[in-house]
């Protein structure tokens, strides 16, 4: 991979990922020195991920190097998707209206809510009893 990057950082529940694009590339996709494929095997995880990229039409004009840690399989892949839009954005600045416009500069910030105290999980209380 070339030394000239583009950094975009992609956050969703307590994932956190750091997408670096190389222009120029061939369309390698590296996660955590992973193929794309083999760290996300679910079917079409890999593909949603791609998913800014597809949308403008690049998908093989970009090496991408991904390093994620942090919350589950779901979450890594948003924040994948995240990292690489914001990414794309600081390439061609013209680019955000329409990745806006398809969601992929939207940051979802919903998380997990906390367990309260006397409740079985955040809002499941215990069974009530007369007697």
């Amino acid at each position: 991979m070339s030394a000239q990057y583009y950094e975009g950082i992609g956050r969703r529940k307590s994932a956190s990922a750091r997408v670096r694009l190389f222009p120029g590339g061939t369309g390698r996709f590296i996660i955590n020195g992973k193929e794309g494929m083999a760290y996300l095997p679910r079917l079409g995880d890999t593909e949603l991920c791609l998913a800014p990229l597809t949308h403008i039409g690049q998908e093989r004009h970009y090496d991408i190097s991904v390093h994620v840690n942090g919350g589950g399989i779901t979450g890594q892949r948003d924040a994948i998707l995240l990292g690489i839009a914001r990414a794309l954005e600081k390439i061609d600045p013209d680019l955000r209206g329409t990745l806006k416009r398809e969601g992929f500069l939207s940051r979802d910030a919903r998380v997990k809510e906390r367990k309260k105290p006397g409740l079985k999980r955040a809002r499941k209380a215990p069974t009530y009893t007369k007697r």
